[in-house]
């Protein structure tokens, strides 16, 4: 049998340009209830950009939250209802300066489970070639080319921690070795 819980009542208590809370009841399977925090977000699409020389772009980002700049994939935020791919595709360009001929869905990752809806759709991308980079105007990054055995090595020593930069590079490498990218 799944595990489940049932929605009671929900209750909006903030609701922002990037995501909205709720608290909601919910029944367990026990038939106790309890409280649930939630932060529903659009979610987000993200892009590993593989070069034929076997380098990945990633970006340098100064994240507020962490007070840190992080190593992390291209990506970005969905609009309500926007289309996930086309998304990916339009970071590529916009924080890479970067089209691609090819695409291969690296599936969807659920990076804060315990309360947040957000899903990042991501994407690796192969058969580049420049365009025109144009960032927001509230977005600062810097793109730089990387060999990919070293975005997994800095993957594995904590010096990339963006979680869906990790599950993207981690993803590609176990697809190589299985012969399957």
């Amino acid at each position: 049998m799944a595990h489940f819980e049932k929605p009671l009542s929900s209750e909006t208590r903030f609701e922002g340009r990037v995501f909205t809370v709720t608290v909601d009841k919910v029944e367990l399977e026990n038939g106790r209830t309890s409280t649930r925090e939630v932060v529903h977000h659009h979610g987000g699409a993200c892009i590993a950009a593989l070069t034929d020389e076997n380098e990945v772009y990633l970006v340098r980002q100064f994240r507020y939250a962490f007070g840190q700049e992080l190593w992390e994939l291209p990506a970005g935020k969905l609009e309500k209802g926007e289309d996930p791919f086309a998304a990916a595709r339009r970071e590529l360009g916009e924080e890479c300066g970067l089209t691609a001929e090819h695409f291969v869905d690296l599936g969807p990752v659920y990076p804060t489970v315990g309360y947040c809806s957000e899903i990042i759709y991501c994407w690796a991308a192969t058969g580049l070639a420049p365009c025109d980079m144009h960032l927001d105007e509230d977005e600062f990054l810097t793109p730089e080319k990387v060999p990919f055995d070293k975005a997994v090595e800095m993957v594995l020593s904590g010096e990339i921690r963006d979680g869906k930069t990790v599950a993207a590079l981690l993803k590609i490498k176990a697809l190589r070795d299985a012969g399957k990218l």
